[in-house]
């Protein structure tokens, strides 16, 4: 059994009785410097061995030399810390976890935010873009950090992105002798702090009635809510579309035929977790795709493939939970997609095309589910009148994989 000791910034003096009694009676203390150095000398008998450099591919091995080890780490090492690492690679059986009170616990206690009402967001060896997608006016996110640039960073990113009226909180050795704290609007924050720092954001937008157009989980942005060619699913569509797909945390979308990828990104933004493999022929649609992930700070959960929907292996990309057809519709596209679903997984497919409803009818006589016309029309100038203008029509089948479906 790997026992996994957190501990808080104060040391020793922090520590329970049962924590102190695996330090000392450890024969092996895997941990970083900090606290290797930190509590050696309350384990004189152990041998110390710092964490390798990069850690995760040496872990395994490094388990396997030392099965009965006590790990050091930060806090609650299940929050962006090494027992969950730990827990992926030698399995939960193996991983006894004794946590300190988390960093975000004692930033919570010291603003007087409940957990209820408080986001956690780790940017900690993440690109700080992680935030963007859950900053929304009155929310309050405490952000782990990676050093003490970290919050003058986040708070020029704020800024930049229309949140500079945030007001942002450094704090700084939560627990120690040594805390500290910084409190500003974004905007105005410049300031370096020590290392060992996380932020707490009131979160403001400069401009609500900006921030409204874009704000919530819930699909259908305006079209400008990121960069595109024209070739995107439009809103009304959009919505629609993924109100079927049904988004969950965690889940796994294939967007096949991606265009600029609205439809891709905002399934990631409507929960925590989900993620995307676009499939997009056209090689500069194809970065935008990427560059407007990393814009939303969705660029670790959006994986794009450049080729054909007709040319691509299926088979090769990760298996989907839910599957989005807009761009090169054709019904052996639409069979190999449909065979990759595993029981409920969700198939959605637009088609403005006669060819296009023909593939569609022909699956939806296999596959049963909703087949559903979209005809959107808005008011537009007309001299000095308003008249409705149509746009495309368009044909949209909606599945549901059962568990009585064989799988191809």
């Amino acid at each position: 059994m790997i026992e996994v000791v957190g501990i808080g910034d104060d040391g020793w003096s922090g520590l329970d009785e049962a924590r102190r009694a695996l330090i000392t009676g450890a024969t092996i203390l895997l941990g970083g410097a900090r606290h290797l150095d930190l509590l050696a000398p309350h384990a004189p008998d152990a041998r110390l061995v710092p964490w390798p450099s990069p850690l995760r591919p040496a872990l395994p091995a490094l388990v396997e030399a030392h099965p009965d080890a006590v790990v050091l780490a930060s806090g609650d090492p299940l929050r962006s810390g090494i027992a969950t690492t730990l827990i992926d690679v030698v399995g939960a059986e193996r991983v006894r976890v004794h946590p300190a009170v988390g960093s975000d616990a004692l930033a919570r206690a010291r603003q007087g935010w409940s957990a209820e009402e408080t986001l956690v967001v780790t940017t900690v060896g993440r690109d700080l873009r992680a935030v963007l997608p859950h900053l929304t006016d009155g929310a309050r996110l405490v952000v782990l950090l990676s050093d003490g640039d970290g919050p003058a960073r986040l708070a020029a990113l704020l800024t930049e992105h229309g949140w500079g009226a945030t007001t942002l909180t450094a704090r700084w050795h939560l627990g120690s002798p040594d805390e500290g704290a910084h409190s500003g609007r974004a905007d105005g924050f410049a300031e370096a702090t020590p290392d060992l720092v996380l932020a707490c954001l009131d979160v403001r937008a400069d401009d609500p009635t900006v921030a409204g157009a874009t704000a919530g989980p819930v699909p259908g942005r305006p079209e400008d809510f990121i960069d595109h060619d024209g070739q995107l699913t439009k809103r009304d569509v959009r919505a629609s579309g993924l109100a079927r797909l049904r988004p969950t945390p965690g889940a796994h979308l294939w967007d096949l035929g991606a265009g600029n990828g609205s439809v891709a990104l905002e399934w990631c933004l409507a929960v925590d977790r989900a993620t995307v493999t676009c499939v997009e022929r056209d090689a500069t649609r194809a970065q935008r795709i990427r560059d407007n992930a990393a814009a939303l700070g969705l660029a670790a959960r959006v994986d794009v493939v450049v080729g054909d929907t007709a040319g691509t292996d299926l088979t090769t990309l990760t298996a989907p939970d839910a599957v989005f057809v807009g761009g090169g519709l054709d019904p052996d596209l639409l069979d190999r997609a449909w065979s990759s679903l595993r029981p409920g997984g969700r198939l959605v497919a637009h088609a403005v095309t006669l060819e296009g409803d023909a593939a569609l009818i022909g699956l939806h006589a296999r596959t049963g589910g909703e087949l559903t016309r979209l005809s959107v029309e808005r008011a537009v100038p007309l001299g000095r009148f308003l008249s409705w203008t149509p746009a495309r029509t368009v044909t949209q089948l909606a599945a549901i994989r059962t568990d009585s479906e064989d799988q191809t």
